[in-house]
C-alpha cells in the first residue's frame, strides 16, 4: 500500500453506502478522519455502526462509494491488503498459544524476520503492560488482560488505523472505566487513527476527538464531545445524549432563539435548536437539570431511588407527559410535585417526529 503509518494523512469515506437486500443498512457515510484522530462511531443496535466498521476493515463490501486512505483507495482492496488492526468484542484469541503467540500471530502471518518480530512484540507487551503475563494462556487472565492482548495484537502490526468493535461491552463497570483510560493513553502513542464502535454515549465522550451520531444506517450529526452533549442538532441526537425528559407544547413566544412553550397550562421556556413552521414543539431535558421547585410543572411522583449523592425521581404530568428529574429526598410515590429546569438548560426542537 503507498501510505503507510509514517506517511498516511487520513482515511475518507466518500458517500459509503451498504444494502442487504431491499435494506439500507449504511446510507451515504461521508466524512474524514486525520492522523491522529480518535472518532467514535456511537449510536444504538442496530444504527449501521458495525456494519460501517466492517466495511472500513474489508470484511464486508460497499454498495456503493469509495473508501480511501490518502489517495490510495481501498475498499477494492481484501481485508489483508488494507493492513488495518482490529479489536473484537470477544477478544478473539487462540486459547492454547501463550499471549506473546497471540500478539506476534499477525506478524508470522505477515512473514516478519523473528529478530525483528520479538522487538516489536516485546514493545506491544509494554505498551499494554502484561510483561508479567506475556507467557500464560489466555485462560489464566482476566477479562481486562485479555483485552490488553487483543488491542496488542491489533497494533503490534504497526497499523494506519485501529478498529474497535464495542471493546468494552463484556467488562465489569470498573474494569471499563480502566480500559478507557489505557485505550486512550495506547491510541495517544501511537499516532493513528483510532475509530472506535459503541453504544454507550459516556464512553465515546470520555474516549473520542469527535463523535459521529448514527441513526438507521445514516450520519445524523458530528462533532465533538461538547458540540454533542450541550449542542445536540436534532431531536433524535439530543434523546440519544441524555435529554431524557420530553415536553411536547405549544409555542406562545419567541424572542430569536428564547422560546417560551405552553405545557398543560404553564410556562415552559428554552433555547430553539432547529428550524419552526408551526407553534408545536418538543423541549427537552436532562434529569440531573429538572428539579423540584416552588413553580414549574405540576406533576404526581410515581417513583423515586437513590443514586449516591441525589435522588431521582419520576413523575407523571397532565397529558400523560412523563417527567425524570433530579429530587432532594425521597418521595413516596402519589406525592405532588412541581418541576422547573433553567432555560438555558433546556433545548426547544420542531415538534414533528424526528
Amino acid at each position: 500500500m503507498a501510505s503507510t503509518l509514517s506517511t498516511f494523512k487520513s482515511l475518507r469515506l466518500n458517500r459509503v453506502g451498504r444494502d442487504f437486500g431491499r435494506l439500507n443498512a449504511l446510507k451515504e457515510l461521508d466524512f474524514s478522519i486525520e492522523r491522529g484522530e480518535f472518532v467514535a462511531l456511537l449510536g444504538p443496535s442496530g444504527c449501521g455502526k458495525s456494519t460501517a466498521l466492517n466495511c472500513i476493515a474489508g470484511l464486508l463490501s460497499t454498495t456503493r462509494g469509495s473508501i480511501w486512505l490518502d489517495e490510495t483507495r481501498i475498499d477494492t482492496m481484501g481485508p489483508e491488503e488494507r493492513g488495518f488492526g482490529m479489536v473484537f468484542q470477544n477478544y478473539a484469541l487462540f486459547p492454547h498459544m501463550s499471549v506473546r503467540d497471540n500478539i506476534g500471530f499477525g506478524l508470522k502471518m505477515r512473514g516478519v524476520p523473528k529478530a525483528d518480530a520479538a522487538k516489536r512484540i516485546d514493545q506491544a507487551i509494554a505498551t499494554v503492560r502484561l510483561e508479567a503475563q506475556a507467557e500464560k494462556l489466555p485462560g489464566q487472565l482476566s477479562g481486562g488482560q485479555q483485552q490488553r492482548v487483543a488491542i496488542a495484537r491489533a497494533i503490534v502490526i504497526e497499523p494506519p488505523v485501529v478498529l474497535m468493535d464495542e471493546p468494552l461491552s463484556n467488562l465489569d463497570a470498573k474494569l471499563r472505566l480502566e480500559m478507557r483510560q489505557e485505550i486512550r493513553r495506547i491510541h495517544a502513542g501511537l499516532g493513528s487513527i483510532t475509530l472506535y464502535v459503541t453504544h454507550d454515549q459516556d464512553e465515546a465522550m470520555s474516549l473520542a476527538d469527535r463523535i459521529v451520531v448514527l441513526r438507521d444506517g445514516e450520519v445524523r450529526q458530528i462533532g465533538t464531545p461538547e458540540d454533542l452533549y450541550l449542542r445536540p442538532a436534532r431531536l433524535d441526537v439530543a434523546d440519544f445524549m441524555g435529554f431524557r425528559n420530553r415536553i411536547p407544547g405549544r409555542v406562545v413566544a419567541r424572542s430569536g432563539d428564547h422560546i417560551i412553550l405552553d405545557v398543560a397550562g404553564t410556562e415552559f421556556a428554552g433555547t430553539l435548536r432547529s428550524s419552526l413552521t408551526g407553534d408545536s414543539a418538543i423541549a427537552v431535558v436532562r434529569p440531573d437539570d429538572m428539579s423540584v421547585g416552588e413553580t414549574g410543572l405540576a406533576a404526581t411522583v410515581e417513583a423515586c431511588e437513590y443514586r449516591g449523592r441525589h435522588f431521582f425521581g419520576s413523575a407523571k404530568a397532565p397529558g400523560g407527559i412523563e417527567l425524570f428529574f433530579r429530587a432532594p429526598a425521597a418521595y413516596r410515590p402519589g406525592t405532588p410535585v412541581k418541576l422547573a429546569a433553567d432555560p438555558s438548560r433546556v433545548l426547544v426542537y420542531e415538534g414533528a417526529t424526528p
